[in-house]
């Protein structure tokens, strides 16, 4: 049975829940793997819960997608056959629970942005998730020197208007070419920029949040529990060694840039014990509690992107406590002290702004 208690926020045409269910942990099975069937099981556990978006679709290995070695094997770009399994899923569920999956167009490579390339980069989509419609397509360019993606996005807002796609999302641009591509194309086309936001990683703060203000954007955020960092579980322990084996993916990238760009561990600490006394304030709710409240704290965030490990790591019911409490300005002023004392604030010249670490 639908939790009702779980918020929900305006995006585009859709309401929709402000925490999402992130796919990426089926990218590799350095996550872990399971069958093709618990994935669908997690999935439906989700949805009956209350969590009715899934978002960031990764290629799945061979092995969970069923092919054989003499099956073909087309991947227009980084991310798309998690859509499959997807769009087997929501086959099998009745249209009255209104499932939202966003997926991805990701352009690595210098392409010419025609009508044709466009429209069969968005068919392939539609043809894996098994719909007449894409839901959310959200959209990534590698190259900013080549303005192609104005191009790109004109022709999928044509699209959109011809009714293929419903709504049209960012992912990982930066604040000054959000702006531009929001100016360029008009009110109300681009609905979201899917980035990295945290109480480590901070850059939407300075400018995309303004940019947001300007256009009606809404942002989906990735990264908010740094790939499990942000949890009870670390309290307390010793830092890893990022070449043990012992981490996932995710969280080799997350130590790098807590240890490395962020602050210390020790300082890293500090802020664990910090966000563990204020979840002890609202009753004993959790370290990630806090965390993603925090985040959805910020008007301009639509929803949190939580990466869920189905069938084997999921944290659904713990998810569902963030939603019935808010932080208070004691809250934010101790976890405010902590983030003075880090290198935060300075990511945005370190590293650059949104998405600058995948160009």
């Amino acid at each position: 049975m639908t939790n009702h208690a779980i918020e929900t926020f305006r995006l585009g045409p859709f309401i929709t829940p402000r925490i999402w269910i992130g796919l990426w942990q089926l990218s590799s099975n350095a996550w872990g793997s399971v069958s093709a069937g618990k994935v669908r099981q997690g999935m439906a556990r989700h949805v009956e819960s209350g969590y009715l978006a899934f978002g960031k679709f990764p290629r799945l290995s061979e092995a969970i997608l069923g092919l054989t070695s003499n099956q073909p094997r087309r991947y227009a770009d980084h991310y798309g056959s998690a859509e499959i399994i997807f769009g087997q899923f929501r086959e099998s569920r009745p249209p009255s629970e209104q499932i939202v999956g966003a997926t991805k167009w990701c352009v690595f490579k210098q392409i010419i942005p025609t009508r044709q390339a466009v429209w069969a980069a968005v068919q392939e989509r539609m043809v894996r998730m098994r719909s007449q419609q894409v839901d959310l397509l959200q959209f990534h360019w590698q190259d900013y020197t080549d303005k192609g993606y104005l191009t790109a996005l004109s022709i999928l807002n044509d699209l959109r208007m011809e009714g293929h796609i419903r709504a049209i999302g960012l992912c990982n641009f930066d604040a000054i070419r959000t702006d531009e591509i929001c100016t360029e194309l008009g009110p109300g086309v681009i609905v979201s920029n899917q980035v990295q936001f945290s109480v480590i990683d901070t850059r939407p703060l300075h400018g995309m949040s303004d940019v947001c203000d300007r256009h009606g954007l809404k942002l989906l955020t990735y990264g908010t529990l740094c790939g499990g960092f942000l949890a009870d579980k670390w309290l307390g322990e010793p830092e890893p060694d990022p070449y043990s084996g012992d981490l996932t993916p995710s969280q080799r990238k997350y130590l790098d840039m807590i240890v490395k760009a962020w602050g210390t561990w020790d300082l890293f600490q500090t802020l664990l014990s910090v966000l563990r006394k204020v979840g002890d304030r609202h009753g004993g709710r959790s370290i990630a509690n806090v965390a993603t409240r925090w985040v959805l704290d910020h008007h301009f965030v639509g929803a949190v992107i939580i990466g869920a490990r189905l069938g084997l790591s999921e944290h659904r019911d713990d998810n569902l406590h963030v939603s019935s409490f808010r932080l208070t300005d004691t809250d934010r002023a101790e976890i405010e002290a902590v983030l003075e004392r880090s290198n935060g604030r300075r990511i945005i010249s370190t590293i650059g702004d949104c998405g600058a670490e995948y160009r």
